[in-house]
């Protein structure tokens, strides 16, 4: 099939099946696309949504982003995960509005050079907000592109995905871009599945080569797969009085960077040395169930202790806070601290 054959299928197929009423594809500025292809790297469709939603009822341009506090920005995104990418694009819409006077260029080197904005994200800004010829090769597209072509190998390796960066410039046409970027990414999301595509009703169907050899899942290759290795942490949820938890928010890099938790120790000794240090007093830690968190190359085994601190304990200072579980603060909380501090509301309630 040439590339206008291919194009043209993928654009006549949109006509009639591609998704239009997602919420980023009404009242389409580069801010709201940029916004919705950061949440949308390593996260589904389903669970963007409301996250998009909730983030453009309060940080509506990039305006508002830029002049938002980052706990503000971490506390929108918590769940979400991936809390770099939404420090970068704290950053930087405050780039975008210091040195663009807050409008997006119009020029693909120039946006990959605004924190987090990769070559594909680029190119989704500038096909979908502002018409310009950009290929993309998210997820969605390298899959059908490997499957069409059969590309032998792992789309992580730095060959492979040459290869399907040629293969992406090749097809993408000179008009209706911004039609064809989302049609691409929609075949891939509802057609060209991972498990289970449904190659009966889909616009390439007869050029494509992973179908012809029989066995369309087995593209692309699949990433060499290693067991990840498991770290433990023990985690104080130290209560005051007033029934409100000890957070202290992480440093901008590593772990939860820029998030609010609880002291992260290595174990209960660790707890010991910790309270003397600031001379607090506490009582007897209740041995909570256990919480495994995975990231992306390892799995976190949290033991949370419960405790209750006496009279004498600290005074919350610039990055601490003691947090009120009734009336709680707008603070980016890791995940797992979210669902630790959900599940002892209703011990603290009782005691």
């Amino acid at each position: 099939m040439s590339p206008e054959a291919f194009s043209q299928a993928v654009l006549q197929w949109y006509d009639s099946h591609g998704r239009k009423d997602l919420p980023w594809q009404q009242g389409i500025t580069p801010y709201r696309v940029w916004v919705s292809e950061i949440m949308l790297q390593q996260t589904q469709v389903a669970t963007v949504i409301p996250y998009f939603e909730r983030f453009m009822q309060v940080l509506p341009d990039v305006f508002a982003l830029a002049a938002a506090p980052a706990d503000e920005v971490l506390h929108l995104w918590t769940g979400l995960g991936y809390y770099s990418r939404a420090r970068n694009l704290h950053k930087a819409a405050q780039l975008v509005v210091q040195q663009h006077d807050g409008v997006f260029p119009h020029d693909l080197e120039a946006l990959t050079e605004l924190p987090g904005i990769g070559r594909s994200t680029a190119g989704a800004i500038a096909s979908l907000s502002m018409g310009l010829r950009a290929p993309i090769l998210d997820g969605n597209v390298k899959r059908v592109l490997a499957r069409y072509h059969a590309v032998e190998g792992w789309p992580g390796e730095t060959r492979v995905q040459a290869q399907l960066w040629q293969l992406a410039e090749r097809y993408t046409p000179q008009q209706r871009v911004n039609h064809y970027t989302q049609a691409m990414m929609d075949l891939g999301a509802t057609l060209c599945t991972r498990s289970k595509p449904m190659c009966l009703v889909c616009p390439l169907q007869a050029g494509c080569q992973a179908r012809v050899l029989g066995q369309p899942t087995a593209y692309p290759h699949s990433k060499p797969r290693k067991a990840l290795p498991v770290r433990q942490c023990v985690m104080p949820l130290l209560v005051n009085s007033g029934g409100d938890i000890w957070l202290e928010r992480r440093p901008d890099s590593g772990l939860w960077g820029g998030l609010w938790c609880p002291p992260q120790l290595d174990d209960g000794a660790q707890l010991a040395d910790w309270l003397q240090q600031r001379g607090w007093q506490a009582g007897e830690p209740a041995v909570l169930e256990p919480l495994r968190h995975t990231f992306s190359h390892f799995h976190l085994d949290i033991q949370p202790l419960l405790l209750q601190v006496g009279p004498g304990a600290g005074v919350a200072e610039g990055g601490q806070v003691w947090y009120n579980l009734r009336q709680p603060s707008r603070l980016g909380l890791a995940a797992p601290v979210k669902k630790l501090l959900k599940r002892v509301a209703p011990l603290i309630d009782k005691a």
